[in-house]
C-alpha cells in the first residue's frame, strides 16, 4: 500500500536523470555532506523544480485527501498552492535551517501559512516554533515521535557475537552506546571527555560510538589525543543491526547539544536499554530517573557520573529492562501514534 516517487541525486558517477550534486541536508548526512546553504543558485531551481514536477504529479495521479510535510521548509512549501489540506511537522532541525540561511526563509513562511495544523514533536520543539512564527499559535499540536516495534523490541542476543560483526573485540566489559550523526550537536566530543573520566574509575567500561559525519577524523583524533583505549568508532548500521547493538549495551547515552525531540532513546528504551540523555530539548519529556537518567548539557563530569549510576542501578535491578521496554511500548510505539495522527488527518479533511 506504499509507492515511493524517487528524486535522485549524485555526485560521483552518472545516473540518468539525477539532479547532478548531492542531496543537500540541515546538518550533515552519512552520505552527504552537502547543506542547504552550499546549494548555488543553478543547483537550488535544479532542486525546487525537480520536486515541484515530483509533487506536481502525486498530486495529480494519486489525488490525497490530505499532504503531511515533514520540515517546514522547502519541500512542505511546494504543497502550498495545490489546494489539498496540508498538515506539517517541524523537526527542529528546519529551525535551525531558518536561523542559518536567511536567504531560504521564505520556503518555510510559506509552508507554515499554508498549513492547516503544525505539528510539533516536544515542548522545547514548540517553544521554538512559538518564537519563530507566532502568527500560526492556534494551528500547534504536540504530538511525540514514535518508533517502529517492528525492529525495535528486547532481543536475547549474545554480546560477544553482536560486537564481533563490527570487528569489535569484547572481554567482558560493561558496554556504552551512542549511535547518531557525528555532528556537533549530537555532543559525540562531550561523551569522549566524559569517557575519559569514567574509563579510570573501577570497573571495565567499553565505548562504542555507531554513526558517521562530519566529525569523525576530529572526534578520532580527540579520542587519541586523551588516550581511550576502550573506545570504539564503528561507522553506520541498519536499523536492524541498531537494534541488535542496543539489546546488548547497559546504556545507552545521547548527550546532545540541541535535540528536539531524540527518537534514538525511544528506541533504545525500546530495546529495554537505559538512557542517560542531556537535560535539554525534547529528551527530558521521556527520559527521567524511571527509565534512566539526565545530566547536565555540556557537563562530561556530569555525564560521566549519570553513566556510572545508571549501570550501577542496572546490576542492581535485574529486571529493570523488562520495565523500560513496556514504558517506550505503552507511550511511543508508532501503532499509538498513528490512530493520533490519523484523527488529525480526518480533521484537517473536514
Amino acid at each position: 500500500g506504499v509507492r515511493l516517487h524517487p528524486v535522485m541525486f549524485t555526485d560521483k558517477e552518472a545516473i540518468e536523470g539525477a539532479l547532478p550534486f548531492n542531496f543537500p541536508c540541515f546538518t550533515t548526512h552519512p552520505r552527504s555532506s552537502m547543506t542547504f546553504g552550499d546549494l548555488d543558485p543553478a543547483q537550488l531551481s535544479g532542486y525546487v523544480g525537480a520536486f515541484q514536477e515530483a509533487v506536481d504529479q502525486e498530486i495529480r495521479v494519486f489525488n490525497p485527501d490530505v499532504i503531511h510535510g515533514q520540515h517546514a521548509w522547502i519541500l512542505s512549501s511546494l504543497a502550498a498552492d495545490s489546494g489539498v489540506p496540508l498538515v506539517l511537522t517541524v523537526h527542529g532541525t528546519d529551525l535551525m535551517g531558518f536561523e542559518r540561511w536567511p536567504d531560504l526563509r521564505h520556503y518555510a513562511v510559506r509552508a507554515m501559512d499554508a498549513a492547516r495544523k503544525v505539528i510539533c514533536i516536544s515542548a522545547d520543539n514548540e517553544a521554538l516554533t512559538l518564537e519563530v512564527f507566532p502568527e500560526h499559535a492556534d494551528k500547534i499540536v504536540r504530538m511525540r515521535n514514535g518508533f517502529n516495534p517492528d525492529v525495535f523490541f528486547p532481543q536475547h542476543l549474545d554480546r560477544a557475537e553482536v560486537l564481533a560483526g563490527h570487528g569489535v573485540d569484547y572481554a567482558g566489559e560493561r558496554l556504552v552506546l551512542f549511535a547518531g550523526k557525528l555532528t556537533h550537536f549530537k555532543g559525540v566530543d562531550i561523551l569522549l571527555d566524559a569517557a575519559a573520566a569514567y574509563e579510570s574509575s573501577p570497573g571495565d567500561i567499553l565505548t562504542v560510538i555507531a554513526g558517521d559525519g562530519d566529525m569523525r577524523d576530529e572526534l578520532e583524533g580527540q579520542m587519541r589525543e586523551l588516550g581511550l583505549g576502550s573506545v570504539c568508532f564503528i561507522g553506520n548500521v541498519s536499523q536492524a543491526e541498531l537494534a541488535r547493538l542496543y539489546n546488548v549495551a547497559d546504556v545507552d547515552v545521547v548527550p546532545s547539544r540541541n535535540e528536539p525531540f531524540g527518537l534514538v532513546a525511544v528506541e533504545a528504551m525500546a530495546c529495554g536499554t537505559p538512557v542517560v540523555a542531556s537535560d535539554s530539548g525534547g529528551l527530558p519529556n521521556f527520559v527521567n530517573a524511571a527509565v534512566g537518567a539526565l545530566a547536565i548539557p555540556e557537563d562530561p563530569d556530569d555525564l560521566a557520573r549519570c553513566i556510572i549510576e545508571t549501570l550501577r542501578r542496572a546490576d542492581e535491578k535485574p529486571g529493570w529492562r523488562d520495565e523500560i521496554a513496556t514504558y517506550a511500548s505503552g507511550n511511543y510505539s508508532q501503532s499509538v501514534i498513528i490512530a493520533e495522527l490519523v484523527s488529525l488527518y480526518e480533521e484537517v479533511r473536514g
